[in-house]
């Protein structure tokens, strides 16, 4: 027959019947090279479930092989493997051959789809080619729109390469189509592709491979909470169009919420049966995690929650210092997209213990995950809120302006040292959119839908745009445009008589069309609550009591032992700090873990000259702000728990960025008492 205007003629008979093709070794020259092709086995074993055939290639375990095809090229030909370190693609070419593994660790997911039956009119051919035709539509098997012609089964396959370079490098997207039609049936197509993603996602979720279905073996939704004034205000824009997809291509099931005022995520945690989710994610700044981690603490249950619910950030605010830390403590690039990093950790369901400071002042008791401040700091925190529409760039500008304007305070410091084993220990290592970009969509307390609908370029789900952005291949707005790398597609060969055996190639789906591949109806169901009261479905009878561990400290008015040291006179700040980045900007305490048990305790007295001063602020960005030669003026010190005590009221104090009444503080740390979504 006569495929894309040419007739082709195979070099293999590949009409043979697939009793007779069973474990032969079918020769084809492509091009005189003479390159041997296996064609897998497909007899009753294949149909028994659990029955995994493993072996070793070259040291790593192998579960899935297949030989797949690809156009244009055609003397190409992919050998795929999957093994306990990943995706393996072995290419052949003209007697020359290429490997490359996609890691384990760069997937995130994969789905089985089908292809979308076409409008009347338009060509449909079983043995036609992916390219060929890159208005592609795939659609849920039972969706109803399925093409009952093409017979071929889809395996989407998301990762999210890391490419290093020399600014640390960055995560390149790239999406492995395989097309299984070996078989003349769906039904036969569609059980080779369960087995691929059935096995991919027990590799992904780091559990063993023993059976081709998979179940996760939590099915409890992701709890998440958005903050839409955090920041410049842009975090719904940011959620719609970075982080959706994300969770959509890893199938995890949420419930987003979004605030409606100050502490409404704190009562929202403290009040609600959190036991519905198995994780609780921030869409925002620091702020709305202090607020969470609050409200889980004054739950009489908090050690349960604490202990069940780990918790993500993805960053939308100004400082971001958490979101920050742990990517930086994890080598996962974040400056250049700090809000994919996070998504990309948060998916992978891997959490890490994180210490936690008690904080108490004369009125109040809260816990702590970054850091404590008085003076200089945390004046430039609060005093440039006047400037929070310039996002993180008014730390900066604010930070001018107090150095020209230098204050201090008079007042004492007391510490405890660490201990030195302490400092060893730990594994903390280990724009708005033009026409609102369906933001509109966004309501509160519902959950977001998978199927993303950009109104711009229908790109997704809606009805086809101009030049060619619709469909659901992604769209072609700056919504849609994420600059991330190829597609391949590959295919498998088939029995039929039509089929062309070389199909596909590398093709350049731009990252306008290569953006989000799901075209399902959403898995995802809405919180079914009709109230966005958070004290619906019930409540605690001792609301706003501060639970946690007790205090091991003297009272807050008590003398301190003598195994304490102690500063008096005129400061310029002092800063407590448990995380290395205050903020993305400030690279704090380059020594910190995240559980480590230490707090680090910066203290720059009065008579430090502005030029030492501004020799500080510009070594915050890189970790070289603490001279290093001893310095009578600047000190940092790991410490195990710290007061202060300000002779007045001027000036601010800061817990974690939020504003508290200025008196005495002192704080403790509680190694290990939360935990924290990782990437690893």
């Amino acid at each position: 027959m006569m495929m894309d205007g040419a007739a082709f003629k195979p070099k293999v008979d590949l009409s043979d019947t697939l009793g007779e093709r069973h474990g032969r070794e079918i020769e084809d020259d492509f091009g005189g090279k003479g390159i041997a092709v296996v064609v897998p086995d497909r007899s009753a074993t294949d149909q028994q479930e659990g029955q995994l055939q493993q072996t070793m290639v070259g040291g790593a375990a192998v579960y899935l092989t297949e030989t797949f095809y690809i156009s244009s090229k055609k003397n190409t030909v992919f050998e795929v493997r999957l093994t306990d370190k990943g995706l393996c693609l072995k290419k052949q070419s003209n007697g020359s051959t290429k490997e490359q593994t996609i890691p384990l660790k760069d997937i995130i997911g994969c789905r089985c789809l089908r292809s979308k039956r076409r409008s009347r009119g338009s060509s449909s051919c079983t043995c036609a080619s992916i390219s060929s035709s890159h208005q592609l539509k795939v659609v849920e098997e039972n969706s109803g729109e399925q093409d009952e012609t093409d017979v071929s089964a889809y395996l989407y396959i998301y990762a999210y390469i890391l490419k290093r370079n020399r600014r640390g490098g960055f995560r390149e997207r790239t999406t492995i189509t395989l097309r299984f039609r070996s078989f003349d049936r769906y039904e036969d197509n569609n059980r080779e592709a369960q087995k691929w993603r059935a096995s991919i996602k027990h590799l992904v979720a780091g559990e063993p491979v023993q059976k081709f279905t998979y179940q996760p073996r939590d099915t409890r939704k992701m709890l998440i909470i958005l903050n839409p004034k955090s920041g410049s205000g842009k975090a719904r824009e940011m959620f719609q169009q970075r982080v959706a997809p994300i969770f959509a291509e890893a199938e995890i099931p949420y419930d987003l919420h979004i605030t409606k005022k100050s502490n409404w995520a704190r009562e929202f945690v403290r009040l609600r049966d959190v036991y519905l989710w198995r994780g609780i994610v921030l869409v925002g700044g620091d702020g709305i995690f202090f607020e969470v981690l609050n409200g889980l603490f004054e739950r009489e249950d908090w050690q349960t929650a604490i202990d069940e619910l780990p918790m993500g950030i993805i960053p939308c605010g100004s400082g971001n210092g958490l979101a920050k830390t742990v990517s930086f403590l994890y080598e996962e690039p974040f400056d250049t997209k700090p809000v994919l990093a996070s998504a990309l950790m948060v998916v992978k369901g891997k959490h890490s213990m994180l210490d936690v400071v008690r904080v108490e002042t004369r009125s109040n008791i809260m816990f702590s995950f970054l850091s404590v401040g008085w003076g200089l700091i945390s004046d430039i925190d609060i005093e440039s809120e006047r400037l929070r529409a310039i996002g993180g760039q008014r730390f900066t500008v604010w930070s001018v302006h107090r150095l020209i304007s230098l204050r201090t305070y008079q007042g004492k410091v007391y510490y405890l040292p660490a201990l030195v084993s302490q400092t060893n220990g730990g594994d903390g290592v280990g724009g708005n959119h033009p026409n609102g970009g369906g933001i509109g969509t966004l309501k509160h307390s519902v959950s977001y839908n998978t199927t993303l609908n950009c109104r711009d370029c229908r790109g997704l789900t809606g009805q086809d745009g101009g030049g060619g952005g619709g469909g659901t291949i992604g769209g072609s707005c700056d919504a849609c445009d994420t600059n991330f790398s190829d597609v391949l597609s590959l295919e498998t060969g088939t029995n039929l008589d039509s089929f062309r055996p070389r199909i596909d190639s590398w093709y350049s789906a731009t990252s306008r069309k290569s953006t989000y591949f799901s075209t399902v109806d959403s898995i995802y169901e809405s919180d079914k609550a009709s109230n966005d009261d958070p004290t619906q479905n019930g409540g605690g009878p001792n609301g706003g009591v501060m639970y946690g561990p007790p205090s091991r400290l003297p009272a807050l008015t008590a003398t301190l032992p003598d195994t304490w040291q102690s500063i008096a006179g005129d400061f310029v700040m002092v800063h407590a700090a448990y995380q290395s980045h205050l903020s993305t900007e400030c690279y704090f305490a380059p020594q910190s873990r995240l559980n480590d048990g230490i707090i680090w305790l910066l203290i720059i007295r009065a008579g430090v000259s502005r030029s030492q001063l501004l020799s500080f602020l510009l070594g915050l960005s890189s970790g070289t702000h603490i001279p290093m030669q001893a310095n009578e003026h600047i000190q940092m010190v790991p410490v195990s728990a710290f007061r202060i005590e300000p002779a007045g009221t001027a000036g601010h104090m800061t817990v974690d960025g939020e504003k508290v009444e200025c008196g005495p503080i002192q704080g403790e740390i509680f190694p290990s008492l939360a935990k924290v979504m990782v990437p690893k």
